[in-house]
């Protein structure tokens, strides 16, 4: 089924609410918690539960996750930090001692505290109104009694397969059962990790009120079975990684219980009628805003949205930003962040400059005296497409588009007017090896961490990784508009912000701006192992047109010609007044939008 061109897809609209996500079960079941008389955060929380179910090789409850909300009752935008940290025994010195100078990109040495479980449990709790087992029961069932799994999942558990009969046999038995890849189609159950949401959910709830209850099922989580079981595991197992050599992991049970997601403020950026809100510098969040700080200074209005103008501008400034990504960005809890300066317009101007009529092929950050660190900007092209076979990485789009998975994304507006934003992420089926007890792998963050003690990001104890993972909130002329976001790791950033450039400049609809041609650059170095760069590269669906391309490779872009519905994979979400709306993408034909 070929996806209707662009320019004739309607938006959903509606006045109740709209909810859109990267699954359609999992829409449905947002959109049902709605419809039972819960908010917008408690669709949230039963989206993203389900999500881990039905797309496992794209997020999991061993990975990490940002949340960005508009609470209408509280009247303030925010944005939770579930990114979890690194294992007190996580340091430099301890890797260097390994032999390893990248952390692995698969494995136990990479895993983080899991950021998933309390970061629900906190928006729950604090924001929603429903009670546990009505957020709990749809992802339990869905894995106990099985669901149709998508041929993108089966595409995945193929490309890992020996890895998994060779190395990880706790995988094999949970995704390849029998020995076999599933069929598209087919249904799939996860008989652990229905048991591990079910125990929880029974002894949560054997008395007490609901926010006593959510606590028990933070304290079986963090405290209890399941921080044993990820303990046992990590002490007791020795499994291959990327680095072709077996290691067990650091993470601890203290560790578990001694992490929290924290409530913060977002970072913003004022770009004409909107303020867009992001996640802190330990995300790539802030990258967007710079490439808004740096557009504000060109004359969009009424250029060809799929035109060589449009795209070079923001390739260009992209390059800028993202320059400053890989030497400024971290943990601001370890390292002192030039935020401020980093958005100015005297910083921001001077680094407009240096954007020319041609494409630049040096990776060129900026210079702020007393920040930064070194940029690692490794060109081996090849080690970027050829990681699969041992589970490496976020498994993003390819260098000619080609989907291998990535991660996954939800908008959710509820008739009071409430906004929600996140992409869940980590803990991929083909990231680590599966915990028997629990039927569910740990998440690979830890590989975003430089191994460079001066760097921004380098790997300390406790720290938290930058994160790619990037939901976007804007309001306009001071009212809380619009929800967005997509997966694809690096490739993030970029897609948002062509998003919202079409929906601004072109004038385009929620559907119009998420079915246009789109493209990414892969410029700068990767944020996953092997940390690779492909200077000058741009990427583009080949709906941007011959006459496009051709001028784009004029002017000195190394430009590779993707299939014509190959980039990104945005949902969005929008207020106006009564009025709600929603758009899904129609690329891989997995994303749903639905509201009333």
């Amino acid at each position: 089924m070929a996806p209707i061109p662009f320019t004739t897809r309607p938006e959903i609209e509606g006045t109740f609410g709209v909810v859109t996500s990267t699954h359609w079960i999992a829409t449905a079941v947002g959109m049902s918690m709605l419809e039972k008389g819960g908010n917008a955060f408690d669709a949230a929380v039963a989206t993203a539960f389900t999500l881990q179910v039905v797309e496992p090789h794209l997020n999991g409850p061993g990975g990490d996750v940002p949340v960005i909300l508009h609470d209408v009752r509280r009247g303030r935008t925010e944005v939770i930090c579930g990114q979890g940290v690194a294992p007190a025994a996580a340091n430099i010195g301890y890797f260097e001692s390994l032999g390893l100078d990248l952390v692995p990109g698969s494995g136990l040495l990479a895993a983080c505290v899991p950021g998933t479980f309390e970061t629900w449990m906190l928006l729950l709790r604090d924001y929603g109104t429903l009670g546990l087992a009505d957020v709990l029961e749809p992802a339990i069932f869905y894995a106990r009694e099985g669901h149709p799994l998508v041929e993108r999942a089966t595409a995945t558990i193929e490309t890992v397969a020996d890895l998994f009969r060779d190395h990880w046999p706790t995988s094999a038995a949970v995704f390849m059962p029998g020995g076999a890849i599933p069929q598209p189609g087919s249904m799939f159950v996860n008989a652990g990790l229905a048991e591990t949401y079910a125990r929880i959910l029974r002894e949560a709830t054997t008395g007490g009120n609901r926010d006593q209850q959510i606590e028990r099922a933070r304290a079986l989580w963090s405290r209890g079975f399941v921080a044993e079981e990820i303990d046992r595991f990590c002490r007791t197992q020795k499994l291959i990684d990327t680095s072709g050599e077996p290691h067990g992991g650091l993470l601890t049970a203290d560790d578990i219980a001694g992490w929290t997601p924290r409530v913060e403020a977002p970072v913003t950026y004022d770009y004409g009628r909107f303020t867009v809100c992001k996640g802190g510098f330990w995300s790539q969040g802030p990258a967007q805003l710079q490439m808004l700080a740096l557009l504000k200074g060109f004359d969009l209005d009424g250029l060809d949205p799929a035109g060589p103008d449009f795209i070079h501008l923001q390739v260009e400034c992209a390059k800028l930003a993202f320059a400053d990504r890989e030497k400024f960005y971290g943990d601001p809890d370890f390292s002192r962040i030039p935020g401020e300066v980093l958005l100015s317009d005297a910083y921001t101007n001077a680094r407009r400059a240096l954007v020319g009529e041609t494409a630049s092929l040096e990776l060129r950050p900026g210079d702020i005296p007393g920040f930064g660190g070194r940029v690692d900007a490794r060109g081996d092209a090849s080690a970027r497409i050829a990681v699969g076979n041992l589970g490496s990485g976020e498994p993003t789009v390819g260098a000619l588009g080609e989907a291998r998975g990535d991660t996954v994304h939800f908008d959710i507006i509820d008739r009071h007017g409430n906004m929600v934003s996140s992409t869940p992420s980590g803990g991929w089926l083909q990231s680590s090896p599966v915990i028997p007890k629990l039927g569910f792998p740990l998440g690979t963050r830890a590989q975003m961490f430089s191994l460079d003690a001066d760097h921004p990001a380098a790997l300390a104890p406790r720290k938290r990784p930058r994160t790619t993972l990037t939901p976007t909130l804007a309001h306009r002329d001071g009212e809380p508009h619009l929800v967005w976001g997509s997966p694809g790791g690096d490739q993030q950033e970029q897609w948002i912000n062509q998003f919202l450039l079409r929906y601004i400049h072109a004038g385009h609809n929620l559907q119009q701006a998420i079915d246009a041609p789109a493209w990414h650059s892969e410029h700068f170095p990767i944020s996953f192992w092997p940390r690779t760069s492909r200077p000058g590269v741009l990427v583009v669906e080949s709906r941007v047109g011959e006459a496009t391309i051709a001028e784009l490779r004029r002017r000195g872009h190394i430009v590779e010609v993707g299939p014509a519905w190959s980039e990104g994979r945005l949902t969005a979400a929008s207020r106006d007044g009564v009025r709600r709306r929603a758009a899904a993408n129609p690329r891989g034909m997995q994303g749903y939008a639905a509201g009333r």
